[in-house]
């Protein structure tokens, strides 16, 4: 595999260490790799070059990489690995509420890394596919929720709403399929491609979801928990 078709990776990660071994393992898998220590130049490197998937650490200097991550999310969608020493599931779930796509926790073993890499961009690459060739469904239209899947935008009682890429897909097809109870893994593998991911994703999405459509999202009245089961949307 020459250069051109490898896959690029960017690790910002500020442990000469763990970078170096990182950027071995994945070499040796047949990807082009980059290091950069600072996370604002790490950021930057990230919306200007043609990454595959970005390995950011949690603890940088000059950036949190929980302000990075989303920043880089609301610019670009692309997969993101984060790699922390925090084991606390609410720390988890705050990192995939930024736009992360999934979690690995220091110490951990190269080839694990290497395999997450690469599931990551396979499934990624896998739903971009399956998107690009959607044939195009009609529009939404249940009065206070209208929705132009032509041009992927969503009233909210006349009010246009803004949704990132992930968000509208959940958005329209569960309002595509209302009254219809999903589980998480359900959405999960629709949404994301990918029966086995972090869940807690779904959970976040929804959240968001509920932020931008219900009047009080603490008491949702249109996309409803179903208990031990899952999701429902309600028009």
């Amino acid at each position: 595999m020459n250069d051109k078709t490898k896959k690029k990776i960017l690790i910002i990660e500020d442990d000469t260490v763990i970078a170096a071994v990182e950027k071995d393992f994945l070499e040796l898998n047949g990807f082009d790799v980059t290091i950069e220590q600072d996370g604002l130049k790490g950021q930057k490197l990230a919306l200007s070059g043609d990454f595959a998937l970005i390995i950011l650490d949690l603890m940088l200097p000059q950036k949190d990489g929980l302000l990075i991550c989303r920043e880089i999310r609301e610019k670009i969608d692309i997969p993101i690995l984060m790699v922390t020493a925090r084991l606390e599931d609410a720390e988890k779930i705050k990192g995939l509420g930024y736009g992360a796509n999934d979690y690995i926790t220091k110490p951990f073993s190269p080839t694990e890394l290497v395999a997450r890499v690469k599931s990551h961009i396979a499934h990624y690459e896998r739903l971009t596919r399956k998107l690009n060739h959607q044939p195009k469904h009609d529009d939404l239209d249940y009065g206070w929720l209208v929705i132009n899947n032509t041009a992927r935008r969503v009233f909210v009682n006349d009010l246009e709403i803004t949704f990132k890429r992930k968000e509208y897909d959940l958005l329209y097809f569960i309002a595509s399929n209302p009254e219809t109870v999903f589980s998480k893994e359900s959405l999960y593998e629709r949404i994301w491609g990918d029966m086995y991911g972090e869940l807690d994703t779904v959970k976040v999405h929804i959240s968001r979801l509920r932020d931008k459509l219900e009047k009080d999202p603490a008491n949702p009245i249109h996309i409803e928990t179903v208990w031990g089961t899952g999701y429902r949307f309600v028009k």
